[in-house]
């Protein structure tokens, strides 16, 4: 049987690890195939022409053979269009793609995510100003075509209509319950059923970016308590990250004098 081959695939590289001396296995999500791994085969050499190329967050062509779960990579190309994300951008976008990681199964072809994830990165780069907005709406469809976001519309006990004027929150099991007393972060049954319909809009991506900026700040310890569960993780490393270079860069405050170093000093 002859060995199978894909030719200029979109994709990007979500990860990548060593695997030899000279080579490196890259995590990729390909926009026909889903996430897969391919060994690049002296990639780490100085004169390897894939080198410069295979780089996060960048839009890709790939071409690579192989029956295995591990294919051989065989050409690479840059697609262009996309500035690279620099700074908290560049955090944020490792951020989805900790989340492609560990929510995709292989093999398992997501097209339309696929395409919410290129418009992600590259609004990422292009508006510093609106990356929480940009990532609450890719956490909503990520969940929603994964099949893990329960609708929006209904209570998830009773199947009930939400209520406009209502307060709801949305648990990881039971989907959204009419909120408690002690329930911190709400949104009323208006509000979630404007995500329900925007995330059913032709074009999804920014219709659904649009509805959370009138609740980003109670949606996204919500979203974030759903994707914890079910990556069962309590803190995602590129978040742990992101909180150790703000610790960083905070300005150190020098401590008070005490009075016995006064007294010395006199």
């Amino acid at each position: 049987m002859a060995t199978r081959r894909f030719s200029e695939e979109p994709a990007f590289v979500l990860h990548r690890y060593d695997w030899s001396e000279s080579s490196l296995i890259l995590e990729v999500f390909a926009r026909h195939h889903g996430r897969i791994a391919l060994v690049a085969k002296g990639v780490k050499r100085p004169t390897s022409q894939f080198r410069p190329v295979l780089l996060p967050l960048q839009p890709l062509h790939l071409s690579w053979g192989g029956d295995a779960e591990v294919r051989t990579l065989k050409a690479a190309q840059w697609q262009g269009g996309h500035v690279m994300p620099t700074g908290e951008a560049l955090l944020s976008g490792s951020y989805l793609n900790e989340l492609l990681m560990r929510l995709l199964a292989r093999d398992d072809p997501h097209a339309s995510l696929y395409d919410h994830y290129a418009l992600a990165v590259q609004l990422l780069a292009e508006r510093a100003d609106a990356q929480q907005l940009i990532l609450r709406s890719f956490e909503l469809l990520l969940l929603r075509d994964i099949g893990l976001l329960p609708d929006l519309a209904t209570e998830g006990n009773t199947l009930a209509v939400l209520q406009d004027e209502l307060p709801y929150v949305l648990g990881p099991e039971s989907g959204l319950r009419a909120a408690h007393g002690d329930d911190v972060h709400v949104l009323s049954g208006e509000q979630w059923r404007s995500l329900q319909t925007a995330m059913n809009e032709a074009d999804p991506f920014i219709a659904t970016l649009r509805a959370c900026a009138g609740c980003q700040q109670a949606l996204q310890p919500q979203l974030r308590h759903l994707l914890h569960y079910h990556c069962g993780v309590r803190v995602f490393k590129t978040r742990q990250l992101m909180l150790d270079m703000q610790a960083m860069s905070r300005p150190r405050v020098a401590p008070e004098p005490s009075p016995t170093h006064l007294q010395a000093l006199s």
